[in-house]
């Protein structure tokens, strides 16, 4: 495995709370995409458009801060214990399944995991534990 990373869900305050991070952490972002930058998406409610869909921070040598807007308009619901996820960044489309598979099982499925638009093979899901796991190939990275 690459590496595992902290992902933040917030409700509607991601920006706010990003930039307080940069005070706090230095740095800038290294990605920043809003939900109406998302291609052939028409779906995304006129209340969402401008929230984050993805932002990054890193915060030293391999460690990188994420997060994302969870609007309500678009199903989501931001509780504690909802609002922190791990982000498992795999070696290979395999490593990634295995994970997922493992991660899963017993547990609940939030995305299947699939070829997505960001180029990567992702999933995500809740262990039966309670934890919040989100799997991660970079094609990019091959």
């Amino acid at each position: 495995m690459k590496k595992a990373d902290p992902y933040l869900n917030f409700n509607g305050n991601t920006e706010k709370a990003f930039n307080f991070y940069k005070t706090v952490f230095g740095g800038e972002f290294s990605f920043l995409q809003r939900f109406k930058d998302v291609p052939d998406n028409p779906n995304v409610p006129e209340d969402a458009k401008d929230m984050i869909m993805h932002i990054a921070l890193p915060l030293g040598p391999g460690t990188v801060l994420m997060g994302t807007d969870a609007p309500e308009s678009m199903g989501f619901k931001v509780t504690p214990g909802n609002n922190v996820n791990i982000l498992l960044n795999a070696d290979s489309e395999a490593e990634a399944t295995k994970l997922f598979n493992g991660l899963s099982k017993g547990g609940k499925v939030t995305m299947e995991l699939q070829k997505t638009f960001w180029n990567a093979f992702y999933g995500s899901c809740t262990d039966k534990f309670g934890i919040n796991w989100m799997i991660n190939f970079d094609y990019s990275q091959r």
